[in-house]
């Protein structure tokens, strides 16, 4: 392994604990990143949201929490083909509008590339919904503890670490130091696969919300005695997740601490990240976790320092994030067809057409029977399904269409799929509308 336990454990303890991590220089940084292409902040109708999102369909749920954080993150396409995350609160989360408004007019206020902006909110009747930018590549929990291609690497840890500080230091600096329930799920990885802090936990605690919606063991002391939030319990939860990217788990802060009192830091390094980083470099980080656990509020760091603390640390920065997590991006995607841009436009009329350029028919007419002995009651339902939908996919009645397809869908037996005689034609047609 890079680093070794003894060399590790050793210069992280002989640190003098009422020391301090140095603080940032006076750099003037509060418009670093802004987002001058993003629409300024405005009001959507229900109407508009639902449109977004398909009538918030099931299919369109990106993350849904319990009865800790009652509300559920839909993804959605606005007219203008702008992708958004749509947060829709439980209908008692914020019973006054105005609190309401305010919050998120505030929050909307903000604008960084090291944030997943909020674009606007909804507040019709009973309804609080929020409206940021939808980030494409999924949470830094699924990324450190779900992963399937490769583990993250230590390079883009550090990056992700160094990130999320200057995120905390950009809000902080605009007056938004308090940060509810910061973990693993609320980083978000953007189109270029740089990591991004999710701007919905800038939102004050609601009614029916928590401010902690995670394991108890988890949250900061003094939270756990006042029940408050503040810009030191923000801190702490930023040493949890120093926790996660260095272990490649969810360890509970306290069991972290006596592992590295006790020296045992074999057992908090993720396995995976051997022979990635110098002993000096998993010292610091592990110094900078446990510098943001400490159980004084007033001990902890702030993010500017931090930031200045994980600027060193920084590794191949000329290499590009999508490249360090294997994602997909730009000209290294496969071109899409036609009918790929149409399917991904969910452009119906597009579809039809590219479909009747490449020949599609249906089997009226065709020479091709089943012998009277294979029919069943559920396949002479399933062929009066598909021809209803053939119709109607001439007719460019789409919504019978797809009525008739997925009726198809849920009554066809999977062999049946692989029969000749069953179009190749006809399958283009219902993965495309179905899609």
């Amino acid at each position: 392994m890079g680093c070794g336990c003894s060399n590790l454990s050793a210069c992280c303890w002989s640190l003098d604990q009422n020391g301090s991590i140095p603080e940032a220089d006076n750099v003037e940084n509060e418009d670093k990143g802004e987002e001058d292409d993003l629409p300024a902040f405005r009001e959507y109708s229900i109407e508009t949201l639902q449109m977004a999102t398909s009538g918030f369909a099931m299919e369109n749920i990106v993350s849904e929490h319990g009865e800790k954080a009652p509300n559920v993150v839909y993804k959605g396409k606005l007219e203008n083909q702008r992708r958004i995350a749509v947060k829709r609160f439980n209908r008692s989360a914020w019973p006054d509008a105005r609190q309401f408004l305010e919050e998120a007019k505030a929050v909307g206020q903000l604008r960084n590339h090291r944030l997943a902006n909020l674009l606007g909110c909804c507040c019709e009747g009973d309804e609080r919904l929020l409206v940021a930018e939808f980030m494409l590549n999924e949470t830094l929990a699924k990324h450190l503890f779900h992963w399937e291609a490769q583990p993250m690497k230590w390079v883009m840890r550090l990056r992700v670490a160094l990130h999320l500080a200057e995120a905390l230091e950009y809000c902080t600096s605009k007056g938004r130091a308090l940060y509810h329930d910061l973990n693993a799920y609320r980083i978000v990885f953007d189109d270029e696969g740089n990591p991004r802090l999710s701007c919905f936990g800038l939102m004050k605690n609601s009614r029916d919300g928590k401010s902690y919606s995670t394991n108890l063991a988890f949250t900061p002391p003094e939270y756990l005695r006042t029940g408050r939030v503040t810009p030191e319990s923000v801190m702490y939860s930023f040493g949890t997740l120093l926790l996660d990217l260095l272990s490649g788990k969810h360890i509970p802060p306290s069991h972290a601490l006596d592992l590295i009192r006790d020296r045992n830091i074999q057992m908090l390094t993720d396995s995976c990240l051997e022979g990635q980083f110098s002993n000096d470099d998993g010292t610091e980080l592990v110094r900078l976790a446990s510098r943001c656990l400490q159980y004084e509020p007033r001990e902890r760091p702030n993010p500017k320092s931090l930031v200045t603390a994980l600027i060193p640390l920084q590794r191949d920065t000329e290499v590009p994030s999508h490249e360090l997590m294997g994602i997909l991006h730009g000209t290294d995607a496969v071109p899409l067809s036609p009918l790929g841009e149409a399917c991904l436009r969910m452009d119906l009329t597009a579809i039809h057409d590219v479909l009747e350029k490449l020949g599609y028919k249906d089997d009226e007419g065709a020479a091709t029977e089943l012998s009277f002995q294979m029919w069943t009651n559920q396949m002479q339902e399933t062929l009066t399904s598909k021809k209803k939908g053939d119709v109607a996919f001439r007719h460019k009645d789409f919504r019978a269409a797809l009525e008739c397809y997925t009726q198809l869908l849920n009554s066809c037996p999977s062999s049946l799929m692989l029969e000749p005689w069953f179009p190749q034609q006809f399958m283009l047609g219902v993965v495309c509308l179905t899609s």
